[in-house]
């Protein structure tokens, strides 16, 4: 848990937050953070910055209560003036900016597991295969009732979660209320570093097919992608599903290191462009080394940043097919900088262009940030920026990457609805292993005695659904039980692992692999032919 800075420390910061303030504002922010360090009085400031200061400083001294700058500065004038800029410009406090790190290491100190809100009450989703809290025997469904002997009762689960982080080797008490156990589990755990790879394991989805998801972009996504990739064999790959949806981006050059594995050497992989950030290219430095088998990249709507990067590169070098919805059409070059007492500021100072030269990020002028971040223009890009792949084919800019192939998932019916609303996989899975054995067979899949006591279960927990219903939805519910059900019978990544054996969206991208095959070879040939006329006039050139 993050303390209050004390108060003398607080106002010594308060000032030079001010100036930061009113350098923005005044377009006198430049490169380096150093602008809100320098200045120590008002002589030689603007007449904003002059007039910010007076502003702030009536309300500090007449104001009818006193004034918290926690308020006034870090939840009032920085925040408030971002949002006048654009969507992504953010202030840090120091403990969103710890977590900000915590997520590009990709890794924290605690006992690893994932947490939540059901019925009220702090429950363990999912602890994190290898981590402390699964080796102590903790498993999802386990009501968290106190840490430490602090109860639980009043607490939301943001403040459970920090309580169970800190220093590596220290001791947490965890007690949780499990069903089918009379009396509440204690649990000794000792807190260790935690690591969440961006890059769970690849895996066949079918012979020679492989799958690969990136879940983010963070300081080892690179390497994690070669490392997996090195395990499973990629000289026997003859085909691979990226799966890049849901994912949100995170740091530029992971995102460079994982299209550069892909691609050619010396492809352009993305370049940028801001109003005192010169336009730079950044290019694929080790390429492929041969392994030039297709690509099915899958992406829909919340793929953003990073992951919009890695697909435009690919698909304008003709180098995969792309699967999904248009992207979120995040192109915004943020650059994070760190400000005193442990915080700090993420600044749009540039925008992304994929290597075509379009522009990612989609348009937020004219929309509320509510419906810019619920993507309420879909089908949002800009007309007049159209390019060419390099193989000639015709792609558009201003609002992220339109895939090759649309797949749009099946919208879910009002009983598929009312389950996933009530939790209801989740609730019956807690029930089930309240009187099964947690240790599934390999292989394991619901059969027609796990689907009839699922059924039942709803029954007497009074859902309302008509045999009909069940009958029709029957392989859907039996794929929501297995993914549920593999969390605590395996783990979570067993449990990710069958959800993307069984996923329809997958199986549509092996059934693609052929539009990628085709797409790689047909730029070859396109490729070659235009190297080929091009030597003839170099060589007249040359005899002039």
């Amino acid at each position: 848990m993050v303390l209050p800075m004390p108060l003398k420390r607080r106002s010594l910061l308060v000032l030079p937050l001010i100036l930061l303030v009113c350098s923005v504002l005044g377009g006198i922010y430049g490169s380096r953070i150093q602008v809100a360090s320098a200045a120590s009085t008002a002589d030689g400031l603007s007449s904003d910055v002059q007039n910010f200061t007076k502003a702030y400083a009536l309300v500090e001294q007449n104001f009818a209560d006193p004034v918290s700058s926690d308020k006034a500065v870090y939840k009032g004038a920085i925040p408030e003036m971002l949002r006048t800029l654009d969507p992504h410009s953010n202030f840090f406090d120091p403990k969103e900016y710890q977590s900000l790190r915590d997520d590009q290491r990709g890794h924290y100190y605690g006992v690893g597991m994932l947490v939540g809100t059901r019925s009220g009450k702090t429950v363990v989703m999912a602890p994190f295969p290898g981590s402390p809290a699964y080796k102590a025997g903790l498993r999802p469904g386990d009501t968290i009732a106190f840490v430490n002997d602090k109860p639980t009762d009043n607490l939301n689960s943001t403040e459970i979660a920090d309580l169970l982080k800190g220093p590596r080797g220290t001791q947490v008490k965890i007690g949780v209320v499990r069903e089918g156990s009379a009396e509440p589990l204690s649990f000794l755990v000792i807190r260790d570093e935690v690591k969440r790879p961006s890059v769970p394991d690849a895996f066949w989805v079918k012979p020679g097919i492989a799958f690969v998801k990136v879940t983010s972009f963070n300081e080892t996504t690179g390497r994690e992608l070669d490392d997996n990739l090195k395990r499973l064999g990629e000289n026997n790959v003859k085909g691979l599903v990226l799966d890049l949806r849901e994912n949100p981006g995170g740091l530029l050059m992971e995102g460079i290191a994982v299209a550069d594995h892909f691609l050619q050497k010396g492809q352009t992989v993305v370049s940028s462009k801001g109003r005192n950030s010169p336009e730079k290219a950044y290019i694929a430095r080790v390429g492929n080394k041969g392994h030039d088998y297709p690509i099915v990249v899958l992406v829909n709507k919340y793929s953003a940043s990073a992951a919009e990067i890695v697909s435009g590169a690919l698909q304008d070098h003709d180098r995969a097919w792309i699967l999904g919805e248009t992207t979120f059409g995040k192109g915004l070059v943020q650059t994070v900088y760190p400000l005193s007492e442990n915080t700090g500021l993420a600044l749009t100072t540039a925008h992304y262009y994929t290597p075509s030269g379009r522009l990612i990020q989609r348009d937020y002028s004219n929309l509320s940030f509510y419906d810019y971040y619920n993507h309420k223009d879909e089908n949002a890009r800009n007309l007049s920026d159209v390019k060419m792949t390099d193989s000639g084919r015709t792609v558009y800019g201003g609002g992220g990457i339109t895939p090759d192939e649309k797949f749009e998932p099946a919208t879910l019916d009002a009983f598929e609805l009312d389950l996933v609303r009530k939790s209801a996989f989740f609730n019956f899975t807690r029930h089930y292993f309240a009187s099964h054995d947690t240790n599934l067979p390999k292989g394991w899949m619901p059969d027609d005695v796990t689907l009839n006591d699922f059924h039942d279960y709803l029954l007497q927990h009074s859902y309302s659904f008509t045999e009909a219903q069940f009958t029709t939805d029957r392989d859907w519910v039996k794929r929501s039980l297995a993914i549920e059900m593999y969390i605590t019978g395996f783990n979570k990544d067993e449990s990710d692992r069958v959800a993307a054996q069984t996923d329809p969206e997958v199986e549509r991208a092996i059934d693609s692999m052929p539009k990628a095959r085709a797409l790689l070879e047909t730029a070859k040939k396109i490729i070659v032919q235009r190297m080929s006329s091009q030597q003839p006039q170099a060589a007249s050139l040359a005899t002039h």
